[in-house]
């Protein structure tokens, strides 16, 4: 295969299963990372994923915060998977500081793309931009369905995500026909990862399996597995039928945390001998809410509708997810295989 695909931010969970799929493809592969200290970290995880040839990957240092190295990076692609998003290691106290670097980056990669002439960017955006404005329960969510950036109680991160892909189409809408836009939207992404540097679903699995989460609140959760996200951008990236178009990426159904320990301890009983299965009234939640800060965060989670459809995915590109049990019980697994349980 003679292609060239540039997928931004390699190191990352969802980025390093799109590698490992490009490259037993066939395709060339190009990836930037923000440190090239990264690089050797990326290729083992390859390994661990048994990719041992890397003579069709190259690596390129580029910060989605700043110009330099994207031009570059994208000379010869054919297409772009613009996964990476900037990276924060605290909750800013001005939205800004989030919200203006997921926008701007995502305006410098499709800047780039256009001035390379790449054929089409697949954009990895998410649920957030998707689903937390939906008011009539009596049908699913798809993706004609936007969240209101000023939505009540929306997190800085969904914010950025939805202004960064309504920022994405506008830029499309003002360069028509120069370059093909694709975006999916993930909701919760588990999956197995490729080495120990695990994403925050694990987190979650981890307080559940460990018992560190003692009673467990009233949230519900879409699912996928990292390996079916990284397919659909693959699919999302050839097919005629997705440019122009978004696609939810989910397994079908929803989850609680309830049902989630429930399986845990059901599939995997000699690490989840601590998890409870006991659940936090609402009440509860809202009292201990003015006392402690991670209840406060957790409260806009509970309740929240997060019934969506799959259906386009499927019909339009022939995606065929694993189960949310198939994904949760991946994850849980590595959780183990790490130590971390």
């Amino acid at each position: 295969m003679d292609q060239t695909v540039l997928v931004t931010g390699g190191s990352g969970f969802v980025a390093s299963h799109c590698l490992v799929q490009l490259l037993e493809q066939g395709f060339s592969v190009r990836t930037t990372i923000r440190d090239m200290n990264k690089k050797d970290r990326v290729k083992n995880s390859l390994k661990n994923a048994g990719i041992h040839e890397h003579h069709k990957l190259t690596f390129i240092e580029a910060d989605l915060l700043k110009d330099e190295n994207w031009d570059s990076a994208m000379i010869g692609c054919d297409y772009v998977l613009h996964v990476a998003s900037p990276i924060f290691l605290r909750l800013p106290k001005n939205e800004d500081e989030m919200i203006k670097p997921a926008v701007e980056g995502t305006i410098r990669v499709l800047r780039a793309a256009t001035l390379a002439g790449v054929k089409r960017v697949v954009m990895t955006s998410n649920f957030g931009a998707i689903g937390y404005s939906h008011k009539d329960h009596t049908r699913k969510i798809n993706e004609s369905d936007w969240t209101n950036p000023d939505e009540k109680g929306l997190s800085i991160y969904n914010k950025s995500k939805v202004l960064a892909e309504r920022a994405a189409w506008q830029f499309i809408d003002e360069n028509l026909g120069v370059l093909e836009l694709s975006v999916v939207n993930p909701m919760g992404i588990f999956g197995p990862a490729l080495d120990s540097a695990l994403s925050s679903g694990y987190g979650l699995l981890k307080q559940l399996m460990d018992g560190s989460m003692k009673r467990l609140p009233d949230i519900r959760l879409g699912i996928v597995d990292v390996r079916d996200v990284a397919d659909l951008h693959i699919k999302a990236m050839l097919n005629p039928n997705a440019k122009g178009e978004r696609f939810l990426a989910l397994s079908g159904g929803t989850m609680s945390l309830l049902e989630i320990a429930q399986l845990l301890k059901q599939e995997m009983p000699s690490y989840t001998q601590k998890t409870s299965v006991k659940p936090l009234p609402n009440w509860l939640l809202t009292l201990v809410a003015f006392f402690s800060d991670k209840a406060k965060a957790i409260k806009p989670l509970v309740g929240v509708y997060r019934e969506a459809s799959n259906d386009k995915a499927r019909k339009k590109l022939g995606w065929k997810p694993r189960s949310n049990k198939e994904a949760i019980l991946s994850s849980a697994r590595c959780l183990v295989e790490n130590g971390e349980v």
